[in-house]
């Protein structure tokens, strides 16, 4: 009896493969390619793995302590700011009251509460999330926002983190409202050129501000980009086009590096009377840092996003990383630390500020994807010299900017920028870093910030307050909490002690205010294009 049986399955069994084959036949017959199209599209659909947005504990009970005393930090800054300054853009943890001073001012934008959305509910701090979005739903009052703004502060932090709660969760809420502000971005590009104007009134819907900056104008692409797909509306990636098609290419550069400020003349000569092309300053300044950053971030990020398409962008990406090889690239003399220089009116000045630190993570992420060990091992090599800024100060926070001269290895000077805003980048680089090596010693470094932050910054009665001064035993606190300290640094962090399939580096790409947003085709099953968005919620 079981051997019958047994045969009866085994002809069962090939009899129904016999009909997959027919059936797959008549269909490529019938239907053509669109058969085999269709069929290509639901073996994708199959092959995508499940997308990690909430969880992700680490194996090890030691970091899954860690993470959790990181998630219990956002939850103390998050109560300060919810008891002394709900609604407003960010809070003064010492002073108990709101923060008006901020790129935002008065603005009734709830900045705070826009750049956590996502750390929130990464986080699975669904309580207080849902107290963020219902403020979002009826207390976010645009017309109210009647004073300029910076346009590049507006759609990282407002539109990115709006965006980034929208693919995570599929709230049609979040994806309306980075729309309505979006929306009242577009007078700063009613110009003459691609370049849209530096600052933005969203209440009054006009801009105003000339130029920006090389990183304000380049840092949009994401955040456009990944509107046009998910609104339908081609009017952002247009805008997108024209800045990278038209005023890129038409540029001098310097083996692939731009300087960070542009003007807009018109040559006045009897032939060319009404010439408004786009000139520069060929003694402007080169920089990873402040005023350049991000722009170089978006190059690699932009192609990443569009799920490695982008070839115009990996084009720029790539001859800006050799310029950097070329022009940027030093190293100390006492320890040999690798540092970039800035140049400036063609004068080198071997100074590295805590933006340029971004620096590490990003060499070492476009390295992986791309295959050049090179480009890691430079990553690695800056963010040893960015923790070195960070344990060579008495708090063992980093200061704003620091030097390399005969004396100084990634110091401050007396006269220098001593401070520590909460800033983000060097805990970035460390997540970057540990996800792509797995090298203990990035959550090492990511602990020693931690507990530095804690000893330091943490104020009792809620929320955290930069310094003044890290190189002062007794720090003086500059009484802000940022922001992106509750957006990124928390964020990344956290992202540092949890498993890696949490927010995955091949699924998502963060905009530079640590936002996720995710990455075209079938990687990443949460990217929601128009078509099938509109059906959510």
């Amino acid at each position: 009896m079981r051997v019958i049986r047994a045969r009866l399955i085994g002809r069962c069994f090939f009899v129904f493969c016999l009909l997959i084959i027919c059936y797959c036949g008549a269909m490529l017959c019938l239907f053509g390619t669109q058969a085999v199209s269709d069929s290509i599209f639901f073996a994708s659909l199959l092959s995508r793995r499940r997308t990690v947005i909430q969880g992700g504990d680490d194996a090890n009970p030691d970091v899954r302590i860690k993470r959790d005393h990181v998630k219990s930090m956002m939850q103390h800054a998050w109560n300060g700011y919810v008891q002394y300054a709900w609604g407003a853009n960010e809070l003064c943890p010492i002073s108990r009251k709101p923060h008006n001073d901020s790129i935002y001012g008065s603005a009734p934008l709830g900045a705070t509460i826009v750049d956590s959305l996502d750390t929130l509910f990464i986080m699975g701090m669904m309580d207080e999330f849902a107290a963020a979005r219902d403020w979002i739903e009826n207390d976010m009052n645009l017309d109210e926002a009647n004073v300029e703004l910076p346009l590049f502060e507006v759609n990282i932090r407002l539109v990115g983190g709006l965006l980034a709660a929208f693919a995570l969760t599929g709230d049609n809420l979040f994806r309306q409202r980075a729309e309505e502000v979006a929306k009242r971005m577009l007078p700063a590009f009613d110009n003459v050129t691609s370049i849209p104007n530096g600052r933005i009134n969203l209440g009054a819907k006009t801009s105003s501000g000339g130029w920006p900056v090389l990183a304000e104008w380049g840092t949009l692409s994401l955040e456009f980009n990944y509107l046009s797909d998910v609104t339908g509306s081609g009017v952002y990636r247009s805008h997108i086009r024209r800045i990278y098609e038209t005023t890129i290419n038409l540029m001098v550069n310097m083996d692939g590096l731009y300087p960070v400020n542009i003007r807009m003349r018109k040559n006045k000569t009897k032939f060319d009377d009404d010439d408004t092309r786009i000139h520069w300053n060929n003694f402007d300044k080169y920089t990873l840092g402040a005023a350049g950053d991000s722009f170089y971030e978006y190059l690699l990020k932009s192609w990443l996003q569009s799920g490695k398409t982008d070839e115009n962008s990996l084009t720029l990406y790539l001859q800006a990383v050799n310029g950097v090889f070329k022009k940027l690239v030093r190293t100390s003399k006492k320890s040999n630390l690798t540092f970039l220089v800035e140049i400036e009116y063609e004068r080198e000045q071997s100074v590295m500020g805590h933006l340029t630190c971004f620096a590490g993570g990003l060499f070492a992420l476009g390295g992986k994807a791309l295959g050049l060990e090179r480009h890691v091992e430079l990553g690695a090599a800056l963010t040893s010299t960015c923790h070195q800024s960070y344990v060579r100060t008495p708090t063992k926070l980093g200061p704003e900017t620091f030097e390399f001269t005969d004396d100084l290895e990634a110091e401050v000077d007396k006269n220098g920028a001593k401070y520590y805003i909460l800033r983000p980048e060097v805990v970035e680089s460390y997540f970057i870093l540990w996800r792509l090596t797995h090298d203990p010693r990035y959550r090492l470094w990511g602990w020693e910030a931690v507990e530095a932050i804690e000893k330091h910054c943490r104020i009792p009665s809620g929320g955290y307050s930069g310094l003044r001064n890290v190189d002062s035993a007794k720090p003086d606190h500059d009484d802000v909490q940022q922001s992106f300290f509750l957006a990124e640094t928390l964020k990344y962090l956290y992202l540092l002690f949890s498993d890696d399939s949490l927010i995955a580096l091949d699924q998502w790409v963060f905009n530079t205010e640590a936002h996720p947003l995710p990455i075209k085709g079938n990687v990443n099953p949460l990217f929601r294009p128009a078509s099938a968005s509109q059906f959510n919620n």
